[in-house]
C-alpha cells in the first residue's frame, strides 16, 4: 500500500527544517509540539561521502573509515539544534554506533554525553550478523520506559531500514515511541534541509 508523506517547512535558528510525518499520512507538527516523553530518535549518521567502508577499515582508527565531511558536520549541528528543541530541556540519552562517523555525528548534536552501543553498528558488509544484532537492538528498545526522557540512537542506514523499513537520508531521524516492545511504531521522520 503506498504511503503518503507530506512535508511542512519550519524556520529554525540556523536553517529551515522539514518534519515529515508518515503516520497517519499527511500529519505534521513543529518540533516544540512533539511530546518528548518516551521519544526514540533513530538517526542515520550525517553525510560521509562514499559507500560502505574501505578495505583497511579498523574500528578504532578513524583514518581507515569514511568520515563526515564539512556538510555532514553542519547537518549534525543543525539536527542537534532541532533535537534540543524537541527535548524541551528534558535529559536526553545519546547512544551511538562505534563507527567514527556516527560518534562524531552524536557528539556534534550537543544533546548529551555519548555512549557507544554496539547493537547500532553497521552490518553492511557483514549481513550474517544482522539478525542477531537487530534482536539485541529490539531488546534494548523494549527496555526503554514509555515515560522516560528522549533517547537518541545514531546509527547507519542498514540498521534503520532493518528496524523500521525506512530508508533514511544522511542525518535523517525516524521518530519512534517507547511502548515496552522491541517494535515501536514509526511516528514520523525529521530531516534538516541543506543550507541555501
Amino acid at each position: 500500500m503506498p504511503r503518503v508523506v507530506r512535508r511542512r517547512s519550519l524556520v529554525a535558528a540556523l536553517a529551515a527544517v522539514a518534519i515529515v510525518r508518515s503516520a497517519p499520512p499527511g500529519w505534521a507538527a513543529p518540533p516544540d509540539r512533539i511530546d518528548p516523553k518516551g521519544l526514540i530518535l533513530l538517526m542515520r549518521h550525517a553525510e560521509a561521502p562514499g559507500v560502505g567502508d574501505p578495505p583497511n577499515f579498523q574500528l578504532r582508527d578513524c583514518a581507515t573509515q569514511r568520515n563526515l565531511d564539512a556538510n555532514g558536520r553542519e547537518q549534525a549541528r543543525r539536527t542537534g539544534d532541532l533535537l534540543r528543541r524537541i527535548a524541551a530541556g528534558r535529559p536526553t540519552a545519546v547512544h551511538s554506533s562505534q563507527w567514527c562517523r556516527c560518534l562524531e555525528t552524536a557528539r556534534l548534536l550537543g544533546a548529551g554525553p555519548v555512549q557507544e552501543l554496539p547493537a547500532l553498528n553497521s552490518f553492511f558488509e557483514r549481513r550474517q550478523e544482522q539478525e542477531a544484532q537487530i534482536a539485541t537492538l529490539r531488546r534494548f528498545l523494549a527496555g526503554l520506559p514509555a515515560d522516560g526522557g528522549p533517547v537518541v540512537l545514531v546509527t547507519h542506514q542498514v540498521v534503520v531500514t532493518a528496524l523500521t523499513g525506512v530508508f533514511p537520508a544522511s542525518a535523517e531521524t525516524v521518530l519512534l515511541r517507547a511502548d515496552g516492545t522491541g517494535t515501536p511504531a514509526v511516528e514520523g521522520r525529521i530531516q534538516v534541509k541543506d543550507s541555501e
